[in-house]
């Protein structure tokens, strides 16, 4: 079996001292051109690889340049954006990311970041599920930087980087009403999970702003897939007094209700989706950036592994209402119906 070439291996090929091998390797600019170009050549030719987990047991206080990313489905385009922006970030930093999804259950999380940081992660993204994070505390005390995205994690006092979930869905609400809806569905995720309380909050926010009573007959939770949603807004809109306008509270519960939902019957979704502004009518949504909320986090968890020792901070970022149509068909109440 060959074995694997060493760093003298590759000093002796490069006719350099393995301290100069090793400066070329790690990125260390002082070192002459023509000297590096030398190592650089023998290190293609021997086909040698750094060893980064000798390396680290070697020097423990040194970094790992690696991070971890946990979200909760990186199957979800929502998540796989946020994942592809963080890694970019990541790589202009020279360090690579590791990747797992939650998928919203708390054991699976903690098992993910345990896997993590037994491999030295310089620090965490997380889009914490629902549950207290004070296990992360012993993590944060060893120096394992955190920060979060999409979501505030409880009992944690790390950065985060979020949307006004609550204003955001109130504002749309409040579209729908001015458009002459009083029977307004709520179709949403768990209502457990951080954003998704804090869209249904506003949600009865802007009914109470108006006179609107809540009716928990038009209201769902707990619905982690398109069937599920599309079981749920055809119960919902089967009842006596079904509702005029609908909405859901993110993309995947959007694609189960758009498909059942009969045309006359209002429509808004939170995020944005791929061909929202190609069905007929075009979707209107609360639109919001995963890119620029991973973005933002990843820079914020970047100055934390370098030195920033300021108070934790949370970033909010912006959403922006996009009326495409559906969110303005006339209810029984529009002012143009009188």
């Amino acid at each position: 079996m060959a074995t694997r070439p060493t760093m003298k291996d590759v000093a002796a090929e490069a006719g350099v001292s393995t301290m100069t091998v090793s400066r070329v390797v790690n990125g260390d600019s002082g070192v002459a051109h023509q000297t590096a170009a030398r190592v650089e050549a023998a290190v293609r030719r021997l086909g040698y690889q750094r060893d980064d987990v000798a390396r680290q047991l070697r020097r423990v206080d040194q970094l790992s340049q690696t991070i971890g990313l946990v979200v909760d489905n990186v199957a979800d385009p929502f998540m796989a954006a946020v994942a592809s922006a963080a890694e970019d970030v990541a790589r202009q930093r020279g360090s690579i990311v590791l990747i797992g999804s939650s998928r919203d259950d708390l054991r699976r999380e903690q098992e993910v970041i345990a896997a993590f940081t037994a491999r030295r992660v310089d620090g965490l993204i997380l889009t914490p599920v629902a549950g207290s994070h004070r296990f992360l505390r012993a993590a944060q005390a060893q120096g394992t930087k955190i920060v979060c995205v999409d979501r505030a994690a409880a009992g944690l006092k790390v950065d985060s980087v979020v949307v006004d979930n609550f204003r955001a869905v109130k504002e749309a609400v409040q579209h729908l009403i001015a458009h002459g809806h009083r029977r307004i569905g709520y179709l949403g995720d768990k209502q457990k999970i951080w954003t998704v309380g804090e869209r249904y909050r506003g949600y009865l926010a802007a009914l109470k702003d108006s006179d609107i009573e809540a009716d928990p007959a038009l209201v769902r939770h707990g619905l982690r897939s398109s069937p599920d949603a599309a079981k749920a807004v055809s119960e919902i809109l089967s009842s006596p007094q079904p509702p005029t306008a609908v909405l859901a509270s993110n993309d995947i519960v959007a694609s189960g209700v758009l498909a059942v939902l009969p045309t006359g019957i209002a429509f808004l979704s939170f995020d944005d989706f791929a061909l929202a502004a190609q069905m007929t009518p075009p979707v209107t949504v609360i639109a919001q950036d995963p890119a620029a909320l991973a973005t933002s986090a990843a820079h914020l968890l970047f100055a934390r592994i370098h030195g920033d020792t300021s108070p934790p901070r949370t970033v909010v970022m912006p959403t922006k209402l996009i009326p495409r149509g559906s969110g303005e068909i006339p209810g029984p109440y529009a002012p143009h119906r009188h």
